[in-house]
């Protein structure tokens, strides 16, 4: 019996619930997951972004149980640090809270306009100017990062917390065509190739829900 539960929603649509997949697939946590049913109307909130505050996904482990993807990631670099989930400097584990801080409660506009469809590619599609600079910043910190720390991830040779927050922007840049610097298109593929992103990918393009809202032909 698995140690721990985590309950998500849509696999094709939901990115923090694909981010707390990874998280703990990162962090080597035993867990069953649990699937929200998508025609909840909490569920169906999150996903079109209409609610305040997200529910899902939700970790819980013995006593312990955490909603709310940021939580569950420090959560887990406590229970796990052997994972690796902050960088061990002190500067580089400031800087990775930033960035994973930013992710967590910016880019709206970037959500709206390119919501997560794994089972979609829209070749040539045109990003609208509020999303842009969205991804102008997104790309921005993802060079910096990768030159700063040496790459291949953006905290150095392994995985952290930020590439748990970023994985799902990487499948929207592939889902929308978006066009990227040579260092961007070499992190979106990287985080496109994990492991736990394949296998999640995988089920999300097996699964026979759809949220006709997110399913518009652009």
């Amino acid at each position: 019996m698995a140690e721990a539960s985590l309950t998500v929603s849509s696999k094709n649509y939901s990115s923090w619930s694909l981010r707390g997949f990874l998280l703990c697939r990162m962090a080597g946590l035993d867990f069953a997951e649990k699937i929200a049913p998508i025609d909840d109307p909490a569920t169906r909130a999150e996903l079109l972004l209409l609610s305040p505050s997200f529910l899902v996904p939700c970790l819980e482990h013995g006593k312990v149980k955490v909603w709310d993807t940021l939580a569950i990631a420090e959560y887990l670099n406590e229970i796990k640090p052997e994972a690796g989930l902050l960088p061990s400097d002190p500067v580089a584990r400031a800087h990775c809270r930033a960035v994973c801080g930013e992710m967590h409660s910016g880019f709206a506009n970037l959500r709206s306009a390119l919501p997560m469809n794994l089972k979609v590619r829209h070749e040539g599609f045109k990003v609208w100017a509020g999303a842009q600079a969205d991804i102008e910043r997104v790309t921005a910190i993802w060079r910096e990062c990768l030159q700063r720390y040496g790459g291949p991830y953006l905290f150095g040779k392994k995985p952290t917390m930020a590439d748990a927050m970023y994985a799902p922007v990487c499948s929207r840049f592939a889902t929308y065509d978006v066009k990227l610097d040579a260092a961007s298109a070499g992190y979106r593929d990287l985080m496109l190739k994990f492991p736990a992103m394949l296998e999640w990918t995988l089920a999300a393009k097996s699964e026979p829900e759809e949220v006709e809202e997110l399913d518009v032909e652009f």
